[in-house]
């Protein structure tokens, strides 16, 4: 299968389950609104989705370490459209979280293999990563228009018509993961002389990922209500600041892979969250219609690394691929789920303004945790790199 075509299928079944990870946000205006849920109760929906899902994608990525595990695509997909469908189905508090937990594991079954799955697809280009990473985005940023149009048909009581974007991404991995055994049984298997793992640096950029995550899920769980607050209007202007946040986060994701052709990815992760600081203070601070703008920027802010983050990552243990994307897609993403609670309980006894705060210094520590990083090893054949564990597809140039 020509590479183009495998990442292309990928990206589109990575949108297809991070449909899932965006909806957890988008529901919250809904269960505030037919449930009277408070700050602490929504939070508590988003650290469901997030918990379990933090300690989960970090197994998964170690065992995907020792054994290819492509069947996890299609069954983790269905697993979280299943989670998200039935959360909105049952008026219990407890039924509510326990489902969106499941769609939780299964999101986190998901991200560590298909990041290996398409590692060996794209070569090792970070080019090719960024397109898989943009799929993801592309599914965050659907998630509000999709659960706003399944709501309009009657409320949390249609969350399964939710399921169709996990049964359509089950299907597009399929032809991926055929073209991937059928090279393997040719003997199309490759192993390179890989760099020794760099833990040091890997542990830096993964604390930088946590600062960066804690303040994207705080601002993708509160920025639907605090749009409502700056700029006035009801659920319909909470899904609007919503999809631009999500929009944002597609722009900066493809934008990120393209500046690291002219910079290195250090450079560019660096430069993004200095620019990044004054987006989240416009967030937090300016009201109006400029408010939305500053959502779009943070958002862009926010994603320029996110994809030049995860090949740095699977650079840094070249050994252990898995077990990074596991870790910068899961553990350290999901740990910004386990700060909600705190944000929505501050927001509760003081304001939502008040907690919010804080997500201006993240970006902050973030630049001060990697400065010190350099790019790892050399660059010069990253076209034609396959990964250690791999299986390279058939070229076909671009």
């Amino acid at each position: 299968m020509p590479r183009n075509k495998a990442i292309i299928l990928l990206s589109a079944g990575h949108a297809c389950v991070d449909v899932y990870q965006g909806s957890v946000a988008a529901l919250v205006p809904f269960f505030a609104a037919e449930r009277a849920y408070g700050y602490a109760a929504v939070s508590g929906i988003v650290l469901a989705a997030s918990l379990l899902s933090s300690v989960a994608q970090p197994l998964f990525g170690a065992l995907t370490d020792r054994w290819a595990m492509p069947w996890l695509l299609p069954s983790s997909t269905i697993l979280g459209g299943l989670g998200i469908g039935l959360g909105g189905l049952f008026d219990s508090y407890a039924l509510t979280l326990a489902f969106v937990a499941v769609s939780g594991i299964g999101v986190a079954a998901y991200h560590p293999e298909a990041a290996r799955v398409a590692r060996i697809a794209s070569g090792g280009r970070h080019t090719a990563m960024g397109w898989f990473s943009l799929g993801g985005n592309i599914g965050f940023a659907a998630a509000p228009v999709l659960v706003a149009a399944a709501m309009a048909t009657g409320g949390l009581r249609m969350s399964p018509l939710l399921v169709v974007p996990a049964l359509a991404g089950s299907v597009l991995c399929l032809p991926v993961l055929r073209a991937l055994t059928k090279s393997a049984r040719t003997g199309g298997s490759s192993a390179d002389v890989v760099d020794a793992d760099d833990w040091r640096s890997f542990t830096k950029l993964s604390l930088a990922v946590v600062f960066r995550s804690i303040v994207f899920v705080g601002l993708s769980t509160f920025v639907s209500l605090y749009a409502q607050q700056r700029a006035g209007g009801g659920t319909t202007t909470g899904s609007a600041a919503l999809f631009l946040l999500y929009l944002g986060g597609a722009v900066g994701t493809l934008l990120g892979s393209r500046l690291a052709g002219r910079w290195d990815r250090v450079t560019v992760v660096r430069r993004s969250y200095l620019a990044t600081i004054g987006a989240v203070a416009g967030v937090v601070f300016v009201p109006g219609p400029a408010f939305f703008a500053f959502v779009l920027l943070a958002a862009v802010g926010l994603y320029l690394p996110f994809s030049l983050q995860i090949t740095l990552a699977q650079d840094y243990l070249p050994t252990r691929v898995g077990t990074a994307s596991g870790v910068t897609l899961g553990l350290t993403v999901s740990i910004g789920g386990l700060a909600s609670p705190v944000l929505g309980t501050v927001a509760d006894h003081t304001s939502l303004q008040t907690a919010l705060l804080p997500l201006i210094v993240l970006p902050v520590l973030c630049w001060l945790t990697i400065r010190s990083l350099r790019e790892p090893g050399s660059q010069t054949a990253e076209e034609d790199r396959i990964p250690h564990d791999g299986v390279k597809l058939t070229d076909s140039r671009r």
